[in-house]
């Protein structure tokens, strides 16, 4: 495991591992507000193809909520990214950034309980996934 994310590996298609991250995600409070197509926009942008890989931006609206009233500049780091990417062996791996790790920086003890909150509930989802998949 890293220092900034934890991971699950799925076997499973890559647009069915999509659907059931954001399953997932919802399971436990989370919404998808964004997602960005990072091999489109590479095919795109700068004409080279690229694996593919999306990128999620999930947000619990309560734990957002909390993080706004205890820190107001931490919009800039949020929602919370959840990357889901296919790896050259068909695996499909799924990250979701610590957000414990990524709000380090900043010293606001109420911030800090925010983050703990929200880590459970994002491994909560990545552990689900497992299950999920084993179940599949």
């Amino acid at each position: 495991m890293s220092d900034y994310h934890f991971s699950r590996t799925l076997d499973m298609p890559f647009d069915d591992a999509i659907a059931a991250t954001t399953a997932a995600l919802a399971r436990h409070g989370f919404g998808v507000l964004t997602e960005i197509d990072v091999k489109a926009t590479m095919k795109k942008k700068l004409d080279v193809d690229f694996k593919p890989y999306r990128i999620l931006g999930a947000c619990s609206p309560s734990h957002a909520y909390k993080a706004l009233q205890a820190e107001d500049k931490i919009g800039t780091m949020l929602p919370c990214n959840v990357i889901v990417q296919q790896h050259a062996d068909g695996t499909v791996e799924v990250s979701a950034i610590d957000p414990i790790a990524s709000m380090q920086a900043i010293e606001n003890p109420a911030l800090g309980e925010v983050a703990v909150e929200v880590q459970a509930k994002l491994r909560e989802a990545i552990d689900d996934l497992g299950t999920a998949a084993a179940a599949a």
